[in-house]
């Protein structure tokens, strides 16, 4: 029975979510998208440096029994450059000028893919969620305190897009219509609808995206919003909700060569 034991373990990758408060990890089953295992989160260290930040990666990765052939991939809240992290916000400065890619992989001794966090979400949701089988052009949306973006062009990701900072009517997009904008202002959902149409009609003119996929907290009032949006794709919402960046770079990691 030991070849078919190995041959379902084949079927897995690792994702890793590193956020600013906490550092998440569960073995993916690739087949599904769904995780092989519960997933386990440390508390991302005070000082986010890259050697804490590791250190807590390669404890999240040694509490799972994964052969040594399992992919692993990190999605980080930066850009990744061919594995460097050019410029970094919510975790240590350090990392600026690192490359995640072989830092990681040095300390797990095993293949690492870096990927934006955004990006993972979104490849998440092309593979194995409210995308998934979608052909053309989609764009993914993350509405929180920021908005981050994906845009993947049949099932195949355009990497590092920042398109929450489009300026708009002279502001940078994410200051107006990110959810943290709705909360800060007090807006109501009308109000706030606005300032998404505006949004998204802009992404509409500039990429003519087949499908839109919002994601976030806030997606799950999804049916408080969308509906107020008069758009020519269709706009839906995220379903693999917190589970998509674990799941987008594990799906990533696997296809790395």
């Amino acid at each position: 029975m030991s070849n078919h034991h190995d041959h379902k373990k084949n079927h897995h990758a690792f994702g890793i979510d590193v956020g600013g408060s906490g550092i998440k990890g569960a073995p993916v089953d690739l087949r599904t998208g769904e995780f092989a295992a519960d997933r386990l989160r440390i508390p991302t260290p005070e000082g986010s440096t890259p050697e804490a930040v590791t250190a807590v990666i390669a404890e999240l990765v040694a509490s799972f029994d994964l052969p040594s052939s399992t992919p692993v991939g990190v999605a980080f809240p930066a850009p990744i450059l061919h594995g460097l992290v050019p410029s970094i916000a919510n975790l240590d400065q350090s990392w600026a000028g690192v490359n995640l890619d072989e830092v990681v992989s040095a300390a797990l001794g095993r293949r690492v893919v870096g990927v934006n966090d955004a990006d993972a979400a979104g490849v998440g949701e092309a593979a194995y969620g409210a995308a998934k089988d979608v052909d053309g052009v989609v764009f993914v949306a993350t509405l929180g305190t920021g908005i981050g973006s994906a845009l993947l062009v049949d099932g195949l990701l355009v990497p590092n897009t920042e398109l929450g900072h489009l300026q708009i009517d002279g502001h940078d997009a994410e200051s107006r219509a990110a959810d943290s904008a709705r909360s800060r202002e007090d807006l109501s959902w009308e109000e706030w609808a606005q300032r998404l149409q505006r949004y998204f009609e802009t992404i509409e003119f500039l990429f003519s995206p087949d499908l839109i996929v919002v994601g976030g907290g806030v997606s799950k009032h999804h049916e408080k919003f969308l509906p107020l949006l008069d758009l020519r794709a269709r706009i839906i919402p995220a379903t693999l909700r917190n589970a998509a960046g674990i799941v987008g770079a594990a799906s990533l990691a696997s296809k790395a060569r």
